[in-house]
């Protein structure tokens, strides 16, 4: 036990929550790259795009990874604002209105999209349209899309960001000194209140993200058979 454990008896408690809570995160953040490959790969094969794939900075920051997960969240918006404008452009109003519309039936907005989906892309393909159904007429995946960006900004801007990914696989020990490093002993609390509170967003945001494109994933192999 190290000699400040005496002085401060919640020291040891506090240093199995940090790891606890920094494994957590690690694997939040590792999920978040792969499910967001994974839509890369699919937006790559079945909409032409030409997205690059995105990995871990194992020697960065939580900030510098977290913004490596949004800039590559934000390309894929842009590939897809393409698309929805191509649509917008190609369908009737009416049919385009089709798409937004909660209660039209996911086949039915397929069938729309097939309509045109060769003049957008050179091709047609109901794997395509299904992922430009999934990913353009859905407000729901917008929605948590655009959630995990934002609770990954709001990760990198608070007292976590300037924490080094790397620690995270040293031993509980060196993980509470590198938490020292970066934050006043004063804060460990507030850092430790920080971990908590925006895990359980992440967790929330990237649970849902995955889903979604675990969602887009069987929708092509579906049609692919």
């Amino acid at each position: 036990m190290a000699h400040s454990d005496f002085l401060y008896p919640e020291n040891p408690r506090r240093r199995q929550e940090v790891n606890w809570l920094h494994q957590q995160l690690l694997d939040c953040l590792s999920d978040s790259f792969h499910a967001t490959n994974k839509l890369i790969g699919v937006l790559n094969t079945h909409l032409g795009c030409t997205l690059a794939s995105t990995e871990m900075k194992r020697d960065g920051t939580i900030k510098e990874n977290c913004d490596i997960i949004i800039q590559a969240i934000m390309n894929i918006q842009n590939e897809v604002q393409k698309v929805d404008e191509a649509l917008k452009e190609k369908l009737e109003p009416t049919l385009y209105r089709k798409l937004q519309d909660i209660k039209e039936r996911e086949t039915e907005k397929i069938a729309i999209v097939q309509k045109v989906i060769s003049v957008i892309l050179g091709e047609a393909t109901s794997a395509a349209s299904a992922v430009a159904v999934k990913l353009v007429g859905s407000n729901v995946t917008t929605g948590i899309i655009n959630k995990l960006v934002t609770v990954l900004a709001q990760i990198g801007a608070s007292l976590l960001g300037s924490i080094g990914i790397a620690v995270l696989g040293l031993g509980i020990d060196m993980i509470f000194r590198a938490i020292l490093g970066a934050v006043e002993k004063t804060q460990l609390q507030a850092a430790i209140k920080s971990y908590e509170k925006h895990l359980v967003e992440f967790k929330s945001a990237s649970e849902k993200y995955h889903h979604v494109i675990t969602e887009v994933t069987d929708i092509v192999k579906h049609q692919m058979k």
